[in-house]
């Protein structure tokens, strides 16, 4: 999920640059103003090193976060001291809970959504660097990894979960869709988990995420002190996969792999109303349970979600899923349902949000959103 961009931008970003913690190649980050910092930077023997700093919030990610760790990793490219990147999270809840959603309602509110398109537009562009970056980039998953925490450990090229660790795209609990590249995770999941993961905003296991596709190694939480320093000393610069297949353990069986049977044969239908209607003909409790959580949740926002897991399911690129998430991101910060979701969740916390109807042609209209901008 976003945050602010412009109006948040022009205070949290001149903060951050002042206290932020970027140091030199070889040098250490210094123990002063890390208090203050939301990332913080430092290589050693070869390793550049990312910690998103902002414990309290779960690591949630503001625009200027998001400037900082696309500027980093742009000076890191090509520097000859960066060899592997590491990103993690500071504190023990997790890597990142996601965005700030409640800077969404706000600038919906004051009628600046362009500020949101903003942040939008710059975060698709990270996941994209963090995907197609040319040195390894390790991402630690650990605890709470959801929404835009995703967008910046899903694309990584080694991706490490922990017992601890729970992922999801929650996206359509506060009548928005999956972006940040999710809908392109989620369209080469197995069968049609992309869809039930999307759309019912389901919270995966380790295990989980692996057989979703979410992360590629699991490692128990005792032994992550061990991993770092195995990244940090190293003796093959060239080999982090390598590194990590040394404290990898095998996943237990998925619960979404059980579940196979009936996500699959539900979750291909055409249309919302029709899964539903094949949730609720099934004999599994766990398929009701799914039904009515559907039913629960913005029409709107799931016709567009359904439609977005598809579309990037058939689309040749990861960049190409991030154009239509763009589109699509920008019309729903225009919709009624994302400002009540939120007023819902956040802002009232009353938990019960009172969805408008379907929009009529919601996921064309979504998906064929006309921009003056784009993301590439």
């Amino acid at each position: 999920m976003a945050a602010s961009a412009r109006s948040n931008a022009s205070v949290v970003v001149a903060g951050i640059r002042e206290s932020a913690v970027t140091t030199a190649p070889g040098a250490a980050a210094s123990v002063a103003g890390m208090t203050d910092a939301e990332i913080l930077t430092n290589v050693a023997d070869g390793v550049g090193h990312i910690t998103l700093n902002r414990p309290r919030a779960i690591n949630a990610l503001t625009y200027g976060m998001i400037t900082l760790i696309t500027e980093t990793l742009q000076e890191w490219r090509s520097h000859s001291e960066v060899s592997l990147v590491v990103l993690d999270g500071a504190g023990d809840r997790g890597l990142c809970a996601g965005g700030d959603i409640r800077a969404l309602w706000e600038n919906s509110s004051a009628g600046r959504n362009i500020d949101s398109r903003v942040f939008f537009r710059d975060e698709y562009r990270l996941n994209a660097l963090i995907a197609r970056y040319p040195k390894p980039v390790v991402a630690l998953m650990t605890g709470i990894t959801m929404g835009g925490g995703i967008g910046v450990a899903g694309h990584a090229s080694i991706r490490v979960v922990t017992d601890s660790s729970r992922l999801a795209m929650p996206e359509t609990r506060v009548g928005f869709a999956p972006d940040v590249g999710g809908t392109w995770l989620l369209g080469r999941a197995p069968g049609r988990l992309g869809e039930y993961l999307g759309l019912n905003a389901v919270t995966m296991s380790a295990a989980d995420a692996i057989e979703a596709g979410f992360a590629d190694y699991l490692v128990d939480d005792e032994r992550m002190p061990h991993l770092r320093q195995a990244l940090a000393e190293r003796a093959d610069p060239g080999s982090p996969a390598e590194v990590v297949l040394l404290f990898d353990e095998t996943p237990p069986v998925s619960r979404l792999a059980a579940d196979r049977a009936w996500i699959d044969a539900c979750y291909s239908a055409d249309t919302v109303p029709e899964i539903m209607e094949r949730l609720r003909g099934r004999g599994e409790e766990q398929a009701h349970a799914a039904a009515d959580e559907l039913a629960a949740l913005s029409p709107t926002a799931l016709a567009v979600t359904l439609a977005g897991v598809r579309a990037a399911r058939a689309s040749g690129s990861l960049e190409a899923a991030l154009e239509l998430e763009y589109r699509t991101s920008a019309w729903l910060i225009e919709q009624p349902d994302l400002r009540e979701g939120i007023r819902a969740q956040v802002i009232d916390k009353d938990r019960s949000p009172q969805w408008m109807p379907l929009i009529p042609d919601a996921a064309e209209l979504a998906l064929g959103n006309e921009l003056p901008d784009s993301v590439f």
